[in-house]
């Protein structure tokens, strides 16, 4: 999520946001197609100040951002004052210290306004009078209910009005981190295909895979011992040499947790599937 574009990438996604053609795009800005896709292609290495200026203008972005000098795209000259954030809030964006994509992205998500408004109901305690004379209500019709029943508290409606009375502090909490679960849930859903994201498959399920390869290996008993220890390391066993597999071998006949012995087989030749791996 937290890849930055180049110049290229950025010049054709808004070219591609208008539908243009890099001949209509030339048609308009005064370039020539192949200087375009010159741009588009080599990242922008060779594209001069003044192309910059022309489509930064065309495309009403600011030259900074075309320039990779900044995420804003469409408002370039927007205030400080018009963000409506403090001082402290300030100094904190700028320091850079957190993934300023991921909370862009939270503040753009549908839901993020109905956050706020609970966030504010449970920070300012807004629902608290609400809450205290529902609950109180309740309490109420308990214990007059109570005081029929002559003291008899396990009882499924007196407990029934027990439980039914909210405690602010828990409920809005809760709904707090629930509306933030929610988000959080859609934004990771949404970058589950990205390639700076983890692995689909865990390394816990890439090694057991790799030792039942190793398991099923067709090769000799040395060759399979190796070539677990290997896929446990994250190490090609075709990569290795007839040389580091010896070495491997001797290595290895010093376990402990080996049940029996290692031959020297597989010093010349060592069996590969159904051919032969020869030395090198």
């Amino acid at each position: 999520m937290q890849v930055k574009l180049t110049i290229g990438e950025r010049l054709k996604d808004l070219r591609v946001e208008r539908k243009l053609t890099l001949e209509q795009l030339a048609d308009e800005v005064g370039i020539s197609k192949s200087a375009l896709g010159k741009y588009e292609s080599d990242n922008g290495k060779d594209i001069s100040p003044y192309s910059i200026s022309l489509l930064a203008d065309y495309y009403g972005v600011s030259s900074d951002y075309l320039m990779g000098r900044t995420e804003t795209k469409n408002h370039p000259n927007t205030a400080l004052h018009e963000l409506h954030l403090s001082d402290d809030a300030i100094e904190v964006l700028k320091t850079g210290n957190f993934n300023h994509r991921l909370l862009s992205e939270m503040i753009c998500h549908k839901d993020f306004q109905t956050l706020m408004l609970d966030a504010e109901i449970y920070v300012d305690r807004i629902a608290d009078m609400r809450i205290h004379d529902m609950n109180a209500v309740l309490e109420a019709v308990r214990h007059m209910t109570l005081a029929k029943h002559k003291g008899e508290e396990e009882d499924l409606y007196l407990r029934t009005l027990a439980v039914a009375q909210v405690q602010e502090e828990e409920y809005f909490g809760h709904v707090v981190s629930k509306d933030m679960a929610a988000i959080l849930h859609d934004i990771r859903d949404a970058h589950k295909t990205d390639s700076t994201t983890a692995d689909q498959t865990s390394a816990a399920a890439q090694v057991h895979q790799q030792l039942e390869n190793a398991v099923n290996f067709e090769g000799s008993s040395e060759e399979k011992k190796a070539k677990a220890l290997l896929a446990t390391l994250g190490i090609d066993y075709d990569a290795i040499t007839m040389e580091q597999f010896v070495n491997l071998i001797e290595v290895l006949k010093l376990s402990k947790h080996m049940n029996s012995p290692i031959s020297q087989r597989g010093k010349k030749t060592m069996t590969h599937g159904k051919g032969k791996r020869k030395k090198r």
